[in-house]
C-alpha cells in the first residue's frame, strides 16, 4: 500500500490518501479523543503526539496538528498508523450505528424545509462540499435566515476549520462553478427579499 499526502490552505492540517476507500460516503470529524472513541483508527492517531483533530473524507484522512510539533516529527508515526489499518482490514468504526450517526446530516433535506432551503442544501451538498473537501476539509449547513439578512450561515471543518472565506482557494473549474450557482442563488433572494445586493462572502461566515 503506498500513501500518499497532500497539502492543504492549512500548514497545520495534511491530507493522507491511502489509495482505498474511507467513508465511502459523507465525512466525520473528531476533535477530542472523546468524540474519537467511536473510531479505533482515530483514537490511535489521536494517541499521536501534537495530533489535536481527525477528519475522515470519502478517500481521504486529514490530520491536524499543533504549530510546535513538526511534521517531520509525527508524520511517521501517522503514516504507520493508517498503513496498519487500512492494510489490516479493520472496520473504520466500532459499529454501524456509529458509523451513521458521524456522517454529516445537515444537508438532508426535510418536508418542512422551504424550497429555498432545499435548494441551498442541494448545492451545499453537490457543488460545494466536493470543492471544499479537495482541501481536505468539509462544510456544514448551520441555517438560513429567511425572514431577514437572507444570510446562509456555515461552519468549515477538517483542514478549513478556523479558516475564513477568503483562504479557500476558487481555482479550478468544479469550484469555479460552485461559486457561480452561489451567485445566482444570492441573486435569486436578493430579488425575493428586495434587499440590496450583498457579498458573496457572507454565505461563507463561520
Amino acid at each position: 500500500m503506498f500513501i500518499q499526502t497532500e497539502s492543504t490552505p492549512n500548514d497545520d492540517s495534511l491530507k493522507f490518501v491511502p489509495g482505498v476507500s474511507v467513508m465511502g460516503e459523507g465525512t466525520a470529524e473528531f476533535l477530542d479523543t472523546r468524540s474519537a472513541l467511536s473510531s479505533p483508527l482515530a483514537i490511535r492517531l489521536m494517541g499521536v503526539e501534537g495530533v489535536k483533530a481527525i477528519f475522515y473524507g470519502p478517500d481521504f484522512v486529514t490530520v491536524s496538528k499543533d504549530s510546535e510539533h513538526p511534521w517531520a516529527v509525527i508524520k511517521p508515526e501517522i503514516y504507520s498508523t493508517l498503513m496498519e489499518h487500512f492494510s489490516s482490514g479493520q472496520a473504520l468504526f466500532r459499529s454501524q450505528e456509529e458509523r451513521d450517526n458521524a456522517g454529516p446530516q445537515d444537508t438532508r433535506i426535510y418536508d418542512t424545509d422551504s424550497e429555498t432551503v432545499a435548494m441551498i442544501k442541494e448545492l451545499l451538498e453537490t457543488r460545494v462540499r466536493p470543492a471544499i473537501m479537495e482541501d481536505g476539509g468539509d462544510i456544514e449547513y448551520r441555517g438560513f435566515d429567511e425572514a431577514g439578512s437572507g444570510m446562509v450561515k456555515v461552519k468549515l471543518k477538517g483542514s478549513c476549520r478556523g479558516c475564513d472565506s477568503s483562504t479557500l482557494k476558487v481555482l479550478d473549474e468544479e469550484e469555479q462553478i460552485a461559486l457561480n450557482e452561489f451567485n445566482k442563488l444570492e441573486k435569486k433572494l436578493n430579488k425575493e427579499n428586495r434587499q440590496e445586493s450583498s457579498p458573496m462572502a457572507q454565505y461563507m461566515s463561520a
